[in-house]
Parts: structure tokens; sequence; C-alpha cells
């Protein structure tokens, strides 16, 4: 018998907003974060707009001495982790410590005091180079710093599979728990690269919608006008915890983790497999491991990034594991709103799919104007809908062919 693993608390800092409450209410209102990118100038850049997160205190979390010795990639992390252990109510004892672990990785890491700080060397020299510039750039930071914050002594990890980082990361929190070696997770993801080297860089390979004139229109997934994924930043983290340690403590379960699945294309450094096959394969892994069947599904939450063969793979992904009773799921892209946080991404996601089990919403995929014919199934247009949502799962599937899948159900 495997031991069944719950979540229990959940933070998030997303372009929504900072916290779960903000957050869930404007995804299901149908919410636009995407705006004109005030953080450099994009006059040389071919794509102007990006999520960004305007709410953000990072002392209201963090120290102000410590927050200079961390990208914001890192102070999104530790601000939603502390956002999740609250929830959790979870009090960290001498006896839980070395029994808590952290599973949170980045994608990109801390790109922006790369850019900052190559520009100090250029024009300073190297003597000008602050000492914590390494850590405040290497991803593993972000489990790192918050280990160190709550003494979490157990196993740590940082994961680091581009837009699949979050996913994998809160899969092998997951495992490791199921494994028996510790009995809390803090697991997730998160992303900080709304900076020049990467919007240029992702400018550079096609991958970015260039509808500058409407920001709040230009993530539309699954949509025939389509033309590319908006960069976005934000975190998820997510505490999970072994069903009878968190039983024996009282703890508020939202949902259980029932499944993950883990697979590669093995195809193209960039692009996902034609049909989707690899994809598919993750979410059949998942679904075997949670032992769904497809039609217990009542919602996916998808990868549905607004590229052109990402969407259509994706729905051909679908057809293929759940047959006919494809057309029957609830889907929808979150990024249609929050734009594309990279490896927070899918942890966000995660927490999304959950609430949509506690309260019975899901959320709509907004800009759905002008459907592709080859994506014609229901990806919840422009409206979210209230539904009984007991199973469901998220998608996350990155650069270099790597796909995750998590499953989760009501406790």
């Amino acid at each position: 018998m495997k031991r069944r693993v719950v979540v229990t608390g959940v933070g998030m800092v997303t372009p929504l907003g900072t916290g779960v409450k903000k957050n869930w209410s404007n995804l299901l209102a149908g919410k636009s974060g995407v705006s004109p990118i005030t953080r450099f100038d994009t006059d040389k850049f071919a794509t102007k707009i990006a999520g960004q997160i305007t709410d953000f205190e990072a002392t209201d979390f963090i120290d102000a001495k410590d927050t200079k010795k961390m990208d914001y990639f890192i102070q999104f992390a530790v601000a939603s982790a502390d956002m999740a252990i609250t929830m959790a109510k979870l009090e960290i004892t001498p006896s839980l410590s070395p029994r808590l672990g952290v599973s949170v990785g980045a994608g990109l890491g801390g790109l922006g005091c790369i850019e900052q700080y190559h520009k100090v060397l250029l024009e300073k020299g190297p003597r000008r180079i602050t000492p914590f510039f390494i850590p405040m750039i290497i991803g593993n930071l972000a489990s790192g710093n918050i280990a160190i914050k709550h003494q979490a002594k157990g196993p740590n990890i940082s994961v680091g599979t581009a837009c699949a980082t979050g996913t994998h990361s809160i899969g092998e929190g997951m495992k490791i728990i199921q494994r028996g070696d510790c009995d809390v997770m803090i697991s997730g993801g998160t992303e900080a690269a709304v900076t020049p080297l990467s919007v240029g860089g992702f400018n550079a390979m096609k991958a970015l919608s260039t509808r500058n004139d409407e920001p709040t229109k230009a993530s539309r997934p699954f949509d025939r006008d389509r033309d590319g994924f908006v960069p976005a930043e934000g975190a998820g983290v997510l505490i999970l915890e072994e069903l009878e340690f968190a039983l024996k403590r009282g703890a508020p379960i939202i949902a259980e983790l029932t499944g993950y699945g883990c697979t590669c294309d093995a195809y193209h450094i960039a692009s996902p497999a034609p049909g989707g096959v690899g994809a598919a394969s993750s979410m059949e892994m998942a679904l075997r491991d949670a032992g769904f069947r497809p039609d217990e599904i009542n919602y996916i939450n998808a990868h549905g990034t607004s590229t052109y063969f990402n969407d259509l793979y994706e729905t051909q992904a679908i057809k293929k594991v759940f047959g006919e009773y494809a057309k029957k799921l609830l889907i929808s892209s979150s990024k249609s709103m929050t734009g594309h946080m990279l490896g927070g991404t899918g942890a966000v996601e995660a927490i999304y799919s959950i609430l949509a089990i506690r309260d019975g919403k899901v959320p709509p995929t907004i800009n759905l104007d002008n459907p592709d014919p080859e994506c014609d199934l229901n990806y919840v247009p422009n409206k979210a809908v209230e539904a009984p949502v007991k199973k469901v799962i998220s998608n996350s599937f990155g650069f270099g062919g790597t796909n995750a899948t998590l499953a989760f159900s009501a406790y």
C-alpha cells in the first residue's frame, strides 16, 4: 500500500495577485494579468507585454536586509511557502524538522540578477560584484532559503525542467513522502524571468505573442488567432503531507494528491512531438498511478500555452487518452489570464486545480473568441462554470520534450 498524500496548504504570487483569495477571485472572474512591460525599455523588442506581478511586497514576508540577497524568483517562492504553511496551520517543531523536506524548482533561476551583475562586471569590474551573487541566481536557493527559514532538514531538491518544473517538483515531493523519507514536503515552482534577455531570447525563437496593442487579449489558448505565449512571472507552493500525519495533527485537508506522470517526447529541443504522444503517455501514467479510469476525470487544467503546436498536440493527446469521453471533459487554460510563468506555472496551475475541487468551480479560458476547428473540445470559453469536480489532472510540458501530469481528487 502506498502512503497517501494530501494537500493541506497552498500559497501563490502571480500576475493575478499575491495570495490565494485574490488569485482565485480574479481567475474565476476571467481577469487578465497581462499588461505592457514596465521593467525595462521595450522599444527594440518585438514583444512589449507580459504578466508582471504588481502588488508584491517582499518585506511582508522577508527581512529587508535579506531581500537584498535574493533574486525575485527566490522572494516569490519564500513568500508562497510562508502563505502555504500558514494555511496548513503547520507548526514546525524539532521533532518534525528532520521529517520536513522542500522541493521547489525554477526553470531559469536568477536571470535578472545575472543580467544586472554582468553589466556591473563590464562597467565597474569584478570587484564590484556582490558576494551574494551566486546564491542569488542558482535555482536551488529557492528551496534552500525556504529550508533555512523553516528549519526543514529533510530531503531538499530543486527540479529544473523548464515549463514543467513546478509540476515535477510536486510529483517528486509526493514520491519522497510515499517512499517514507519524510512526512511533509514544501513543494512547488517559481520564476522571475520578465527580463530583457529572456524576452529577447524567446522572441528570437518566435515563441511569444506580439499582440502588443491588446495585452489582455494576447494570451488566447486554443483560439484560431493565437500567435504565441505571453511571458510571465510567479510562484506557487503546496504543503504535501502523509495522510495519517495530517489527520493526527488535525490539519485542514484541501485535496488528495493521487497520481503523477513523468515522460519525455525524446523528439525535439523545443517543439512537442506530433500527435502529443509524450503528453498522452504522461497523462496515462498519472491515471495509472492514481488508480483512476479516464471517465472518472471531471476537469483538466491544460498546459494550454497559446502557441500553435502546443495547443493542437495537447488536444490530440487528450483525445488519445480519453477517447469519446474527451468531449464531456471540462478543460481550461489558466495561462489565458496569467500568461506563462515558466518554472512557476505548473505549481500555480496545480493550486487552481485543487481550488476547483474545493469550490466546485472551473475557471475559464478567456479570449477564446474564434475556436481553432482542430481544437474542438470544451475549453470553458470566457466564463467560469459551476460543476461537481471530484477528480482532476493538471498538465505541464517543457522544452526538451519533458512532460508532467498530476492527478488530484477530493478527500
